[in-house]
């Protein structure tokens, strides 16, 4: 033997080129591949052959069809010359002219399909490959004289592994049997039995769902699931933000569906999403409906509240027949969704002792109440408390009644989802009103004398809400700044600055930075009309920045008291707040009122 630095001398291999194909280690397709080729006639010539093949209506550009028209380049032009032909050339008849070196497809190749001729052992040496490669699917080319013997016998060789084999050959071979070789990956991905699917909650309503969603994910996540929730301010995988912003469409929800780590989902449903796209689902396992009130109404067709509640009703009636809407039963549009649904339903409320509560538990039906300052599981005749006032920080001690309805909706939909009482009682004990837990909804800052509460209100029921909380709380004195969306109806904007009046002694009026089609101030002097409609006569002060009304709010807090401020920009805000509180927590609580110009100031 002798060594050269400057030529390899290789083995030359004889035989037919086939491609094995393998499916979760096992040999589903065999097939004899022909590079592109004429046979001659004796009468027509190698352009006209060529031309006659193409014609095969099973032929088309590229991977299109079932073969690939054969093309005339560089290849098939070098191979004809070499033999001394040219494209005018009249083959003789039966003679086999080969276009090209290569057996593939999509060179205008053939398939014949052998499977039933394979020789057991050259079954098992492919099933072997494909395990020593650790390949799922596996694609093996081999080159031999034939399969119907060992491979040791013939001489064949193994010339190459494919990781992402064609199925065309097997699917529709030129020649031969048909092998749907697509059946066995379904199969293998999705064995019978098996779920193919992730379970999904979804939340929709006016308000209270991004509150809902991330209570249901974060008792879903006390039970060990990996978890993939979207909200109007983002998208989660479990406490990771993957996405800023308003995400409560089917766009995010995809996002979510597709992630290979997510074990279950939690989807809000905003209106928006709904009306533009639709849900990111075919069905779900569980609906929530929190409540139907005027938001948004006169956007988009949405003119009434029952053509709003129609609209929410789709992500209910897509819940599948095995699964359960979570209905509230204290509000009548929500509660009659159920007379549409072909699921089983569970109802939460604050009123214990209403009729259709006391029914539907009186039919064996799952509900969620508040009863005696304690939140209950109602199984038919079964109760469970989940937990008291004391204990539920999103509650507030009892004082945030819109809260606790959606500790109730959450509860419910945990429940129905077979997630242990253990586990629940845990995570609603665990789930604080925090930028941490609900960015921007009830988030409490405390302060040397005073709080201040982030809160997302933006509607007349948002607003409500806050009525009742501080109704049930001992401020001394209250500070609202609050504004208005500016694409929302004109009597909106009066309702938010008459209830602003009933609720706050100081108003700051600010603005948006989106104006959604208003001119600047259009919004505040909007508001002040609904305040001067008002039985009670608050003092007003207008803002437009956001941040220095905040600022100016606190500078001249008092003791005893309470700034709300209704945000638009969430993380901003919370942001901000956080830069203030070395500032202001190092003050001392002041001793009496500063000097407020309680004129209106011009906006920022």
């Amino acid at each position: 033997m002798k060594i050269s630095e400057s030529a390899i001398v290789e083995r030359h291999i004889y035989g037919h080129d086939f491609r094995l194909l393998t499916v979760n280690h096992k040999l589903v397709g065999a097939a004899k591949r022909t590079p592109a080729h004429v046979t001659g006639d004796g009468q027509a010539t190698i352009k006209q052959l060529v031309d006659a093949v193409n014609n095969d209506p099973r032929r088309g550009e590229g991977h299109e069809n079932e073969l690939t028209k054969i093309h005339l380049g560089p290849s098939a032009k070098s191979i004809i010359k070499n033999k001394g032909y040219t494209l005018t050339t009249i083959l003789s008849d039966g003679e086999i002219l080969y276009l090209d070196h290569a057996a593939n497809l999509s060179k205008g190749g053939t398939a014949t399909d052998v499977l039933d001729t394979l020789h057991p052992r050259v079954i098992s040496t492919a099933q072997r490959i494909s395990k020593i490669a650790g390949l799922d699917i596996c694609g093996i080319d081999v080159m031999a004289s034939t399969l119907e013997q060992p491979l040791a016998k013939t001489g064949g060789v193994i010339l190459e592994v494919n990781a992402a084999p064609g199925f065309r050959m097997h699917l529709a071979p030129s020649k031969g049997k048909a092998r749907n070789v697509a059946a066995p990956v379904i199969e293998m991905l999705f064995p019978k039995g098996s779920k193919s699917r992730i379970p999904i909650t979804a939340v929709t309503g006016t308000n209270g769902k991004t509150t809902t969603t991330r209570l249901i994910a974060h008792i879903m996540q006390k039970g060990g699931q990996k978890v993939g929730y979207t909200t109007t301010d983002g998208v989660y995988i479990d406490d990771e933000r993957l996405m800023k912003g308003d995400c409560g469409g089917p766009k995010s929800a995809e996002l979510v569906l597709r992630d290979p780590a997510v074990e279950t989902a939690v989807l809000e449903c905003a209106r928006g999403g709904l009306l533009r796209e639709g849900l990111g689902f075919d069905r779900c396992d569980v609906a929530v409906v929190t409540n139907i009130s005027s938001d948004h109404l006169g956007l988009k067709g949405i003119n009434t509240l029952d053509k709003m509640a129609r609209l929410k009703a789709v992500v209910p009636e897509s819940v599948h027949p095995d699964g359960y809407a979570v209905l509230n039963a204290d509000d009548e549009r929500v509660y009659a969704m159920r007379n549409k649904l072909r699921c089983k339903v569970a109802l939460f409320s604050m009123k214990p002792d209403t009729p259709q509560l006391l029914n539907h538990r009186h039919n064996g039906g799952i509900c969620a109440v508040y009863e005696d300052n304690k939140v209950m599981i109602w199984d038919g005749n079964t109760s469970h408390t989940l937990g008291m006032n004391d204990n539920l920080p999103l509650s507030f001690g009892g004082r945030a009644g819109f809260m606790i309805e959606n500790i109730l909706a959450a509860a419910a939909a945990s429940y129905i989802q077979n997630i242990s009482l253990d586990v629940i009682r845990k995570g609603l004990k665990s789930f604080n009103p925090s930028p941490e837990h609900t960015p921007g909804r009830m988030n409490l800052f405390s302060f040397p004398g005073y709080d201040v509460i982030i809160d997302y209100a933006h509607n007349a029921a948002g607003m409500k809400g806050i009525q009742h909380f501080l109704d049930a709380s001992s401020y001394q004195q209250t500070t609202g700044i609050v504004t208005a969306m500016g694409d929302r109806r004109l009597e909106d904007h009066l309702e938010i600055g008459r209830i602003s009046a009933e609720i706050f002694d100081h108003i700051i009026i600010r603005e948006d930075a989106d104006l959604r089609g208003k001119a600047p101030g259009e919004v505040t002097e909007m508001i002040k009309q609904g305040i001067a409609n008002a039985n009670h006569m608050p003092k007003v002060t207008a803002i437009a920045d956001e941040k220095e009304a905040l600022l100016y709010a606190m500078e001249n807090a008092l003791p005893g008291s309470l700034i709300l401020h209704c945000t638009e920009k969430v993380d901003d805000v919370l942001n901000y707040m956080n830069s203030l509180r070395s500032k202001f927590n190092s003050r001392k609580p002041i001793p009496q009122k500063k000097n407020i110009d309680l004129s209106i100031m011009p906006p920022a």
